[in-house]
């Protein structure tokens, strides 16, 4: 058995949240997918306080969407779990301001990653934050994308 280590799942994250178009998006993606990490990323911006709640359901929506949880309690709450522990990390700088950037979540077996990348910004005064948040979840047996089994992801 391949013992699964957190730190490439969150660089895988870390990677996706950084990509800068949907074509490199892909890409990356599909060499993930080589070595068995599944990944999903999406933009998101506003109000940094209002959009604390959109964040989260942004991260859990593309997570079920591109294969990497089933839709099940336990796996939708370790995303949210995950997005909101990244999301706090980047509160002290943001509260208050708006913020836009991507949001990367990556999943390799048990663990599942969220890390969110923006700018926070008040006119052209530009901050940039990264925050990262980790979950274990037990892995189920969801049909991906392509319909295939997700036994040992």
């Amino acid at each position: 058995m391949e013992v699964v280590r957190s730190s490439e799942v969150a660089r895988a994250a870390i990677e996706m949240a950084l990509s800068r178009t949907r074509e490199d998006e892909q890409r990356l993606k599909e060499v993930l997918r080589q070595e068995g990490i599944y990944a999903a990323a999406v933009d998101y911006g506003g109000e940094f306080i209002s959009s604390v709640k959109k964040v989260i359901e942004r991260a859990v929506v593309a997570a079920k969407r591109e294969g990497l949880i089933a839709e099940v309690q336990a796996e939708e709450g370790g995303v949210a779990g995950a997005a909101r522990e990244a999301l706090s990390q980047i509160m002290p700088k943001a509260i208050g301001l708006n913020v836009g950037g991507k949001i990367g979540i990556a999943r390799k077996g048990e663990h599942i990653v969220v890390v969110i990348f923006c700018g926070i910004g008040l006119l052209h005064l530009n901050e940039v934050a990264l925050g990262l948040g980790h979950r274990a979840v037990a892995t189920t047996n969801v049909a991906l994308n392509e319909g295939q089994e997700r036994a040992q992801v």
